[in-house]
C-alpha cells in the first residue's frame, strides 16, 4: 500500500473523468478542489513540511481562497518562495493557516527573499517530499512526529544561504496572514539556534541545527543582516509594525554540496523542542536519512492495516492515498499543552468534528485505537480546561465552536468507544463534561423549547443526548438515562410532518433534503414519519437523482442566480460536501440495500480518481478519504451507534488488521467494477460460516475479527429486505415526546 500512495492526488482543482449513470444527476456545491498538499508528514503528527507559494489550499496551491465552484487560479504553474512547516489536510476556508518557519534555500541577496521560483520537478512519498526549484536547488525533507529535517543540494556558487523567515504565518491571499505577537531568536553557538514565536495566542518553539559549520550564522532584520548580534526580542508586535526578521546560514557551495537543517518543535518552550529533536533524530549533526527510514517505516505499518485484492494500479492508488489521507489528522502532541500544565494527552488540528466525526474517527478507532483513546482524552481535557467539547480546535487560543455547523458531535466518538469497552478513558469524568457540553450555547434553548435552528442542530443535540445515555448506562447511572430518554426522543420536533423532511430554517452548506436523511437513533420512527418504507424510498429516489436529467456543476466564480438554482434542485451532492454523506445507507433501514448498492456503486466508480484533480471536494482532514476507504470495503459506520452497514464492496477481498486479530472480507461472484458497468448486489452473507440475514455488524463484531463472505450477484436479492437495522423503537414518536 506504501507503494502505490500518490500525495499529490487532490492537490489541484478536480478534474474527473465523465460521470456515469445517476452521478451526472449530483450537483456539487462547495469548492471543486482536495485543498490536500504533498508534503512530508507523520501519521496523526505534529509537524507537516511542504513547498510554500503562499496561495490556496494549504499555503502549497495554486488558487485564490475560494468557497464555491472551481478555484479561481492564481498562478498557471507550481511555485514556491521556500518550505514551510505545520500545514492543515484538505480543510477548506478557515481563515487562519499555519505555515509557520519558512525555509528559503538562496544564491540570491536577501533583499529577494519573498521571490517565488518555478518548482521544477517534485516527488512525494509518505514522509518525504522533495522539489527543484528553477534556481537549481534541490530540496528533501522528511518530519517526525514533533521534527523535520531539510536536506538541500546546491549548485555551485560563491554566496549561497539558508533563511528562516520567523516571521510569516498563514496565506498571502487577502485576510490569510498571521501575525507573531511576540518573538525572540537566539543563536546558541555555530551551527545551532532557538526561538519562540507566539501565534494566535499558541507559543511554538524552535531547536534548529545546521551540520556545516563553515558557513556563517547570522540574525537579520527587515532584510539587513545583523553581523555579530546573537538575540533579537520582540515583547509585542502589530500587524502594522511587523517586519520580517529571522536567521541565517550562509556561504561557499561546491557542485553537488548538501546541508541538512534540524528542526525540533515544541509548544512548551526550546528546551522541551532541543528535547525532541534529540529525542527523535538522534544527536546529529545529520540525520535525514535515519529519520526518513523510521517515518516510512511507522507508515508501511499503519497503511498495511488494511489489504486490498485489485488488479488495477490505478484503484490502489486510489484507495492507498485515501487511507493515507485518513492518517494525516487530527494532530497528536502528547505532553505538549501550551494552555494547561498537566502532561498527557493534547492534539490541534481537529479541523473540524463536522468533518471527521462520521467516517474519519471510527477508523482511527479501528485501525489505531490507542490512538483513538489519546484523541479523546485530549478532547476531555479540552473540555475541562476550555469550557467545551469543541467542533474544532487548531494550533491556537481556545476552542473553535464552529456554531454555523453543528453542535454535540464529539459525544459521539466517545458513544463509540464507550460501546467498544476500549480501556483508558475515566466514563465518569467523561459524562461530567458530555452533560455539561449538552447544556451550553444551543443546548439551553433545546432544553427551553425542545428544539433550536438552525434546526439540524435539533437533530445533534438530541443525539448528543441519546449518546451520553449510553455512557450514563455504562457507569450505571439509571437516573441519567430516564432524564435523557425524553431529551434524545426531541429529534422528532426537527421534522415537517407534512413533508416527512426537515422543517424550513436555516442550513448550512445545504438545504433541508441534505440533512433530511442522516442516520437517526430511531430510524424506524423517522421512516414512519416520512409515510412508511415505500414513501421513505420515493424520497430518497428523488434526492438521489434516479430518473433525473445531468446537471451543469458551477464553474468559475458561480453567481448567486446559479447556486441558488442549484441548491433548488435540492440534490445529493456526491462526495463534495458533508451534510448528506451518510444517506446512501439510509436505504437499508426501508428494507432497500440495493439502493445503498446502486449509490455506492456510483459514487466509488466515478467521484474518486488518478492524478491531482482526484477528489471531489475537499478532502476535509480526511472526512471524505475514509468515506472511500470504508464504502470501497462494503462497510458504513454508523457514527456514536456502535454499528456497521454492509453493502458491496469494491474488491474481490480485502483484509483490516485489528490488532492481534483480522477481519476478511471475501466475495463470491465478483465481477471487476467499473464507472459505466453493472451494479453487484449482495445475494447472501456469511459471518465466520454462519448465515447472516441482517444489514450489519455490531462494532465489537467487527472489532473481534473473522470471516465475512459476501455473495454478489447481478440483481437485487432478498437480503435486506426484511430484518432492519436496529431503532430505538419501532413505533412512531407520539405527541407526548414533544414540548
Amino acid at each position: 500500500m506504501f507503494e502505490r500512495v500518490d500525495p499529490f492526488i487532490g492537490t489541484e482543482a478536480t478534474s474527473l473523468p465523465q460521470q456515469h449513470g445517476i452521478a451526472t444527476s449530483w450537483w456539487w456545491p462547495k469548492p471543486q478542489v482536495g485543498n490536500t498538499h504533498p508534503g512530508a508528514t507523520y501519521p496523526l503528527g505534529m509537524v507537516s513540511a511542504c513547498a510554500y507559494s503562499g496561495a490556496y489550499p494549504t499555503g502549497y496551491g495554486r488558487y485564490d481562497l475560494g468557497t464555491e465552484g472551481l478555484p479561481t487560479e492564481l498562478y498557471d504553474r507550481q511555485v514556491a518562495s521556500g518550505f514551510t512547516h505545520f500545514q492543515q489536510s484538505g480543510t477548506g476556508a478557515i481563515r487562519k493557516y499555519y505555515n509557520y518557519f519558512r525555509v528559503t534555500p538562496m544564491l540570491q541577496p536577501l533583499d529577494d527573499l519573498g521571490q517565488l521560483w518555478d518548482v521544477v520537478d517534485e516527488s512525494a512519498a509518505p514522509g518525504y517530499y522533495s522539489a527543484t526549484l528553477d534556481s537549481g536547488i534541490r530540496a528533501e525533507i522528511t518530519v517526525g512526529p514533533k521534527s523535520a529535517v531539510h536536506r538541500y543540494t546546491f549548485p555551485a556558487h560563491r554566496d549561497a544561504r539558508l533563511v528562516i523567515d520567523f516571521s510569516l504565518g498563514g496565506l498571502t491571499i487577502p485576510h490569510g496572514r498571521t501575525v507573531p505577537l511576540r518573538a525572540h531568536l537566539h543563536s546558541i553557538s555555530p551551527g545551532i539556534a532557538q526561538g519562540e514565536i507566539v501565534v494566535e495566542g499558541a507559543p511554538l518553539a524552535i531547536h534548529v541545527e545546521c551540520d556545516d559549520p563553515r558557513w556563517r550564522q547570522m540574525l537579520w532584520y527587515d532584510r539587513r543582516l545583523m553581523p555579530g548580534g546573537t538575540r533579537l526580542d520582540f515583547d509585542r508586535i502589530r500587524p502594522t509594525t511587523l517586519r520580517p526578521f529571522g536567521l541565517m546560514w550562509a556561504g561557499p557551495s561546491e557542485p553537488g554540496q548538501v546541508v541538512e537543517l534540524r528542526f525540533g518543535f515544541s509548544l512548551r518552550g526550546v528546551d522541551q523542542a532541543r528535547e525532541n529533536l534529540e529525542r527523535e533524530c538522534g544527536p546529529g549533526p545529520s540525520s535525514f536519512a535515519t529519520r526518513r527510514v523510521a517515518t516510512a517505516d511507522v507508515w508501511q505499518e499503519a497503511l498495511g492495516k488494511i489489504r486490498v485484492d485489485t488488479p488495477s494500479k490505478d484503484k490502489q492508488t486510489v484507495f492507498s492515498t485515501a487511507l493515507y489521507h485518513s492518517l494525516i489528522k487530527p494532530c497528536l502532541a502528547p505532553d505538549e499543552s501550551p494552555f494547561w500544565p498537566a502532561d498527557g494527552p493534547f492534539a490541534f488540528d481537529i479541523a473540524t468534528m463536522w468533518d471527521i466525526y462520521r467516517t474519519q474517527l471510527p477508523l482511527l478507532t479501528t485501525l489505531l485505537p490507542d490512538k483513538a483513546v489519546e484523541l479523546a482524552n485530549a478532547l476531555l481535557y479540552i473540555s475541562e480546561e476550555e469550557g467545551n467539547l469543541p467542533i474544532g480546535y487548531r494550533m491556537a487560543r481556545g476552542a473553535d465552536q464552529f456554531s454555523r455547523q453543528a453542535s454535540a458531535l464529539a459525544h459521539t466518538f466517545l458513544a463509540d468507544l464507550c460501546q467498544l469497552g476500549l480501556p483508558g478513558i475515566d466514563w465518569d469524568w467523561a459524562l461530567v463534561h458530555m452533560h455539561n457540553d449538552l447544556r451550553r450555547t444551543y443546548g439551553e434553548d433545546f432544553l427551553l423549547r425542545g428544539k433550536v435552528h438552525p434546526i439540524s442542530h435539533t437533530l445533534d443535540l438530541a443525539f448528543g443526548y441519546w449518546c451520553t445515555s449510553q455512557i450514563a448506562a455504562h457507569v450505571g447511572d439509571p437516573m441519567l438515562v430516564e432524564q435523557f430518554t425524553p431529551l434524545a426522543a426531541r429529534w422528532v420536533n426537527a421534522f415537517d410532518e407534512e413533508t416527512g423532511l426537515l422543517q424550513d430554517s436555516t442550513y448550512y452548506e445545504g438545504g433541508r433534503w441534505n440533512y433530511s436523511f442522516r442516520l437517526l437513533h430511531d430510524m424506524a420512527a423517522r421512516i414512519k414519519l416520512s409515510g412508511g418504507d415505500d414513501a421513505f424510498v420515493a424520497q430518497l429516489d428523488e434526492f438521489f437523482g434516479f430518473g433525473a436529467p445531468p446537471v451543469r456543476q458551477p464553474g468559475l466564480r458561480p453567481d448567486l442566480a446559479e447556486m441558488a438554482a442549484g441548491y433548488g434542485l435540492n440534490r445529493f451532492e456526491g462526495l463534495n460536501n458533508e451534510p448528506d454523506m451518510e444517506a446512501p445507507w439510509s436505504y437499508h433501514y426501508a428494507g432497500r440495500p440495493d439502493r445503498t448498492a446502486e449509490v455506492v456503486h456510483a459514487i466509488v466508480q466515478n467521484q474518486f480518481g488518478t492524478g491531482r484533480g482526484g477528489l471531489p471536494g475537499n478532502d476535509d482532514s480526511g472526512g471524505l478519504s475514509s468515506w472511500f476507504v470504508w464504502a470501497s470495503l462494503g462497510l458504513f459506520p454508523v457514527a456514536g451507534q456502535n454499528l456497521f452497514l454492509l453493502s458491496a464492496p469494491a474488491w474481490r477481498e480485502s483484509s483490516i488488521d485489528l490488532g492481534d486479530r483480522s477481519l476478511t472480507i471475501e466475495t463470491s461472484g465478483f465481477v471487476e467494477p467499473t464507472p459505466d458497468g453493472p451494479v453487484q448486489y449482495v445475494q447472501s452473507v456469511h459471518l465466520d460460516g454462519d448465515r447472516l440475514d441482517r444489514t450489519w455488524l455490531t462494532g465489537t463484531e467487527l472489532h473481534r475479527g473473522g470471516r465475512l463472505h459476501l455473495e454478489l450477484g447481478p440483481a437485487p436479492s432478498d437480503w435486506g429486505t426484511t430484518v432492519r437495522p436496529p431503532s430505538v423503537s419501532t413505533h412512531p414518536p407520539t405527541t407526548a415526546l414533544r414540548r
